[in-house]
C-alpha cells in the first residue's frame, strides 16, 4: 500500500482480521479516531444497527466491551456467549453459521477457538467482520487497546522496551503485539520457560526488521529496562495435557517486591484476566495500569465500529 498523507488518508477496510493486515500509518488513523470518542459522549452514529457477537470462547471484557460500544453508539447486539449454546453444539459449520447470521446483522464480532477461524468467517460474508481471538492465532482488536494503552500512558510508541512475559507460545495477545509494535522501532524482552517461549515466526519478524530482542526465563532479569511489562496468564485451555498445564501455572507471579528496581516510568500490562501471575499488591502502585487498560476497550472498540461500517472515516 503507498504512504499517504494523514491529510488524503481514507479508511478502506471493511474487516480486521489480523494486525498484520494494517500498516503503521493504518493503525495510527485508530489510535486518533480511538481518542476522539475517549470519555466522550457521541451522536447515535449506529443507531438501529445490529452487531452479531459471535462467540464460540468464553470472553468478559472483550464481549461486553465490544457490547458496550455498540449500545453507546445507538445500536443494537444479538448472538450466543458460547458455543454450547449456538448450533455449533448441533455440528453446524463456521461458515454456514456466518451466512446464516449475515441476514440478522449490520456488522459480526466473533471469537472461535481453531486458528484461522476468523479468515474463513471474513471471507464468507460481505459484512463488516471482525476477529475477537480465533485460538492462539491473533487478537487484533485487544491489540489495538494495548497500543493505545501504551501510548496514551507514554506518550509515545516509538523506541520503547517492552517486556512480554508468560505463555508466549499460545498466547495470541502477545503474537499481535509483536507484529504491531514492530513498526514502532521496538525491543523486546521475551520472558518464558523454553517450552512456552515465542514462535519462530516472531522472532523471524523482529530480526527482518532490524530490531533487538532478548529472551530469558528469569522474570526479574530485565525489569529495570523495560518501559512496558506486558503479563499473561498461562493458558489452561490451550494445553493439549493438563499436566504440562499444571508443570508451568505457577512460574512467574509479579510481587511489589520485584518492581523495587524497575524503571520509574514502567506500566504493568495485562489482557486480564488474570489468574495468580499478578500478585494484588501489584494492583495500588503507580505501574499498574491493566485496569485503565481493560477501560480502553471502549473507545478503541468504538473506533473499530465505526470504521469499518463506514460512519466515520
Amino acid at each position: 500500500m503507498k504512504t499517504r498523507s494523514k491529510k488524503s488518508f481514507r479508511w478502506t477496510k471493511k474487516d480486521i482480521v489480523s494486525i498484520n493486515d494494517f500498516s503503521k500509518q493504518e493503525i495510527l488513523h485508530v489510535l486518533d479516531t480511538a481518542k476522539k470518542f475517549d470519555g466522550k459522549k457521541h451522536k447515535q452514529y449506529l443507531k438501529n444497527k445490529i452487531m452479531a457477537s459471535m462467540f464460540y470462547e468464553s470472553s468478559t471484557r472483550t464481549r461486553l466491551s465490544f457490547h458496550s460500544a455498540m449500545k453507546q453508539l445507538g445500536g443494537l447486539v444479538n448472538g450466543f456467549s458460547s458455543a454450547k449454546s449456538s448450533s455449533a453444539s448441533k455440528g453446524e459449520s463456521v461458515f454456514d453459521t456466518i451466512k446464516m447470521v449475515e441476514s440478522y446483522a449490520d456488522v459480526i464480532v466473533m471469537r472461535h477457538f481453531i486458528e484461522g477461524s476468523a479468515r474463513l468467517a471474513a471471507e464468507s460474508t460481505d459484512k463488516p467482520f471482525l476477529n475477537s481471538g480465533d485460538g492462539s492465532n491473533e487478537h487484533p482488536t485487544q491489540t489495538m487497546l494495548d497500543l493505545y494503552t501504551i501510548k496514551k500512558e507514554l506518550g509515545t510508541l516509538e523506541n520503547l522496551h517492552i517486556g512480554l512475559a508468560g505463555d508466549l507460545k499460545y498466547g495470541r495477545t502477545t503474537h499481535s503485539l509483536v507484529r504491531a509494535m514492530s513498526h514502532f522501532k521496538t525491543t523486546f524482552y521475551f520472558i518464558a520457560p523454553d517450552a512456552l517461549s515465542i514462535p519462530q515466526t516472531y522472532k523471524k519478524l523482529v530480526k527482518q526488521k532490524n530490531l533487538k530482542f532478548y529472551q530469558t526465563e528469569q522474570l526479574s532479569k530485565f525489569i529495570p529496562k523495560l518501559n512496558v511489562l506486558y503479563m499473561t496468564r498461562i493458558q489452561k485451555e490451550r494445553f493439549p495435557d493438563e499436566a504440562e498445564y499444571e508443570k508451568y501455572k505457577g512460574i512467574f507471579v509479579l510481587d511489589k517486591k520485584l518492581l523495587e528496581n524497575a524503571n520509574q516510568n514502567l506500566k504493568i500490562m495485562h489482557p486480564l484476566p488474570r489468574v495468580n501471575e499478578i500478585s494484588t499488591d501489584v494492583d495500588k502502585t503507580k505501574h499498574a495500569v491493566y485496569f485503565r487498560q481493560a477501560a480502553n476497550g471502549i473507545p478503541v472498540r468504538k473506533a473499530l465500529l465505526c470504521l469499518t461500517m463506514g460512519v466515520v472515516k
